[in-house]
């Protein structure tokens, strides 16, 4: 049965210098490439713990009263209302430091044939755009964040911009490369929109719907020595009729994060 958002609670803050928080427990999901147990984004049961924690935030004053989405903000500073990071980066010692992964990704490797088309719990979406930066400070906003990123070695940042096909979602993948998986745990934490320090600007597509200051709902994991954010909302930045449909709106999002598999099996064959 579909859970109504309709309860009011509070996003937690969390201290930018503060140990990460455990993990948020998502799920694996079975059929995923790459070796060992995984711990993916797009885990049903955290995002209903996420969606829970701040549906009120997207309401007004409560009793179902929901507030009006926001005009879109063409790239301008939006983050997400629900945010959950996975600070653990289980299973991926060997690729916590880029000093043994030391070649960039690129676009074609990020969103190649299997990341063009992605489904997943009743949605399909499609591709609409793709955006490797190695200018991290261009593709960010927000001194904090652009700070840490500096300061933690970031060397690129992979956007994706997906449409559903029936045009009711917009999502966007991140990737962000960093020294080392101490640097992407703060990154994690600075991202947190308690903290008011910044966000990675969402890839703009032509002729898709843009990402606005309505409700949307971002999932954060450490890769090792990446950072790859699942970021989704409904066009046009609307409320979502219910926790069930913004979770399996956000499941096809995770696609492209197997690029980290492919390059976790390479630097464990070295």
């Amino acid at each position: 049965m579909a859970v109504p958002i309709s309860s009011r609670t509070v996003i937690e803050a969390r201290d930018t210098d503060a140990a990460p928080a455990a993990s948020g427990g998502r799920q694996d999901r079975p059929g995923r490439k790459g070796p060992g147990p995984k711990v993916l984004i797009g885990g049903a049961a955290a995002l209903v713990v996420a969606l829970a924690v701040v549906a009120g935030v997207v309401l007004l004053g409560g009793g179902g009263e929901k507030k009006k989405p926001a005009g879109p903000a063409n790239g301008a500073q939006i983050s997400p209302v629900a945010y959950t990071p996975d600070y653990d980066g289980e299973g991926m010692a060997k690729l916590a430091r880029r000093d043994a992964d030391a070649r960039p990704f690129t676009a074609d490797e990020v969103f190649g044939a299997d990341a063009k088309a992605l489904k997943g719990g009743g949605y399909a979406y499609t591709l609409a755009a793709s955006d490797v930066a190695s200018d991290c400070k261009s593709v960010t906003w927000g001194a904090r964040l652009q700070e840490d990123l500096a300061k933690h070695g970031c060397s690129q940042i992979a956007r994706g911009s997906y449409v559903s096909q029936d045009k009711r979602y917009v999502g966007q993948f991140i990737a962000i490369n960093m020294q080392d998986q101490d640097g992407v745990r703060q990154i994690l934490r600075v991202l947190d929109p308690a903290t008011s320090s910044g966000f990675v600007l969402p890839l703009a597509a032509p002729g898709a719907p843009a990402f606005t200051k309505g409700f949307s709902a971002a999932y954060a994991k450490t890769f090792g020595h990446y950072a790859v954010v699942s970021w989704v909302q409904r066009a046009g930045g609307a409320d979502p009729a219910n926790l069930t449909e913004a979770i399996n709106a956000s499941i096809p999002i995770e696609g492209p994060a197997d690029f980290v598999w492919a390059r976790l099996q390479m630097v464990s064959g070295k």
